[in-house]
């Protein structure tokens, strides 16, 4: 059974994590992509080198892959490109704005030479305006779109873990040249697309912007969350964190008369809907820690479960990481590893 994008040609000058998460994904749908790499090659190789000698980044975004080494000040490299461009149905690049241009593979006169072609450009702040080109990383989009003011705990803002606005701008990417292929199957014509990391982390914050205009500006809260009650981690008498999430009256009402055995707890007005427990914050995570934290954690999960309300065990991160075959963190490295 052949995969999707079987078939399809994908070129793409790359580098770090954005549009290597993009064309990653074509290339699992079956297309095949050539990854095209300068003389010292994408620098996303020296990362780290964890993985056999390998960058963790690189190894996890360019499986499926094909690279080669062009250097674009040369004639024949060059012609080498346009040969590969002119025989491409997608092309992608996240160069600086104006870069590609510059090495003569401007986006306007490849989609007149390749009328079906879809070429995809990522970049920091856009294609034009007065951020253009300036350099931009995914630590600076997270501080600059808000989106760090919204992470971590009271006492500091922070950076989210893996690198989200890379990640979110590459899914944006492959989503979008997807949509250019559906529409492309019906005009025969190419596209060009624009995708840029600081759009992307916009879009995610809208949530908080409009609260904020509705004048609840979102606070930092750790683990718990800024507009949901009871939510977030509880630790057992035996110790164990466990994390719940409540997200509606009904399970509101089933974890207090089922799990917390609580019946005048559940049929209270002061607690009945997220907006009130919201307000009175304190309370209701405060009744859930106290109920949560008089049981061993192995009671406290069972009684979850049997409700069917979501339980979390433990805040580990990838140390606790299992599958659901039963293999733990080292066999989803080595599956991960051997893609």
């Amino acid at each position: 059974m052949s995969l999707p994008l079987s078939g399809l040609l994908v070129v793409s000058i790359e580098q770090a994590v954005a549009a290597p998460m993009c064309s990653c994904r074509l290339a699992d749908a079956g297309a095949r992509v050539i990854k095209i790499e300068r003389p010292e090659g994408d620098f996303a190789r020296g990362y780290d080198s964890l993985v056999h000698g390998e960058s963790a980044y690189f190894v996890w975004l360019n499986r499926g892959k094909q690279s080669v080494v062009l250097d674009l000040a040369r004639p024949d490299d060059k012609a080498l490109m346009e040969a590969m461009i002119g025989r491409a149905d997608v092309f992608v690049q996240n160069l600086k704005p104006g870069a590609i241009g510059r090495l003569g593979f401007a986006i306007d006169r490849l989609r007149a030479a390749y009328p079906r072609l879809i070429a995809c450009s990522i970049s920091g702040y856009g294609e034009s305006g007065p951020y253009a080109q300036r350099k931009a990383y995914d630590l600076l989009i997270q501080a600059e779109s808000g989106l760090a003011s919204v992470t971590g705990g009271p006492e500091a803002p922070a950076r989210v873990g893996v690198s989200v606005v890379d990640v979110a701008t590459g899914m944006n990417a492959y989503e979008a040249i997807l949509e250019a292929l559906i529409a492309r199957s019906a005009s025969q014509e190419g596209a060009e697309i624009s995708v840029s990391m600081f759009d992307a982390m916009a879009d995610w914050m809208t949530v908080p912007l409009l609260q904020h205009e509705g004048g609840q500006t979102p606070e930092r809260v750790g683990l718990a969350h800024p507009s949901i009650s009871p939510y977030g981690v509880f630790k057992s008498k035996d110790g164990a964190d466990v994390l719940i999430s409540i997200q509606n009256d009904r399970e509101w009402v089933i974890l207090a008369r089922d799990v917390m055995r609580d019946a005048a707890l559940a049929a209270d007005p002061d607690f009945a809907t997220n907006l009130e427990r919201v307000k009175r914050r304190p309370l209701s995570d405060g009744r859930g820690a106290a109920c949560f934290g008089a049981m061993p954690v192995d009671e406290r999960t069972a009684r979850l479960a049997k409700a069917g309300i979501a339980v979390g065990r433990g805040v580990s991160g990838v140390r606790g990481l299992r599958l659901d075959d039963g293999r733990d963190d080292r066999g989803w490295r080595r599956l991960l590893v051997s893609r």
